[in-house]
């Protein structure tokens, strides 16, 4: 089978090819991509974001776009402090209390600056999680960066009750990003996508991968669980 960091460096390459990678690059991150925010804005127009009234929201480039428009639209964006290594593992930004303009509010820096720490406990149900991908495939299977914290962040926030079936997955991505079926290898902390949103084309996966229970201890290293306040005491 073909491991990840294989389909990784394909997917990257095949943004390259495109002419669509944007600032800050594609190596070894989550892509920005040209037709970001009409993926974003394509994504604002279903149902499923309509009714969604807490979004967890992945920091990178690309998601920009999406953040900005969940600000906009009266929603509360929750983002995880970089590596989760604080004891309050999570940003709120609640429109409602942000007295700067969205777009400076919504970047990662604006959120280290304007946002209020938040633990897990603090937290309300999630509607919507919206991940970044390296690569997906139309059956809802996901590759991200490789560090892991997506996962982590989804399997904490499952174990804590604010993730549930209920909880729409969601990513935006390049055409070129959409990999055909099988290509991605997943293992058991992975999880599956719900609605994928290209710039020109809306894909709800119907996905038959199952999310994961919760924390799985034996896929963490002693170090990443001494990193990670929230694991620390586990």
């Amino acid at each position: 089978m073909t491991d990840k960091a294989d389909v990784r460096d394909r997917a990257w390459q095949a943004i390259r090819d495109a002419g669509v990678a944007r600032f800050p690059g594609v190596e070894g991150r989550i892509p920005n991509f040209v037709g970001a925010e009409a993926a974003a804005e394509r994504l604002a127009g279903t149902e499923l974001w309509k009714r969604a009234k807490a979004i967890k929201a992945n920091p990178d480039s690309p998601q920009l776009p999406v953040r900005k428009r969940a600000l906009a639209d009266g929603k509360t964006v929750y983002m995880a402090v970089p590596k989760l290594a604080d004891p309050l593992p999570f940003w709120r930004l609640d429109p409602t209390e942000i007295d700067v303009p969205v777009h400076r509010a919504a970047s990662i820096k604006g959120a280290a600056q304007y946002a209020v720490p938040a633990g897990i406990d603090e937290m309300p149900h999630i509607d919507l999680v919206v991940c970044g991908s390296v690569a997906v495939e139309r059956a809802g299977a996901r590759l991200g960066k490789g560090g892991g914290y997506s996962d982590l962040e989804f399997a904490i926030g499952v174990e804590a009750g604010i993730i549930d079936r209920n909880t729409v997955i969601a990513t935006t991505v390049h055409p070129c990003q959409i990999l055909e079926s099988g290509a991605i290898p997943l293992t058991a902390h992975d999880f599956g996508l719900d609605l994928i949103v290209a710039p020109d084309e809306t894909i709800v996966t119907d996905t038959s991968i199952a999310r994961p229970p919760g924390v799985l201890e034996d896929h963490l290293d002693d170090e990443k669980k001494a990193a990670i306040p929230v694991l620390a005491d586990r």
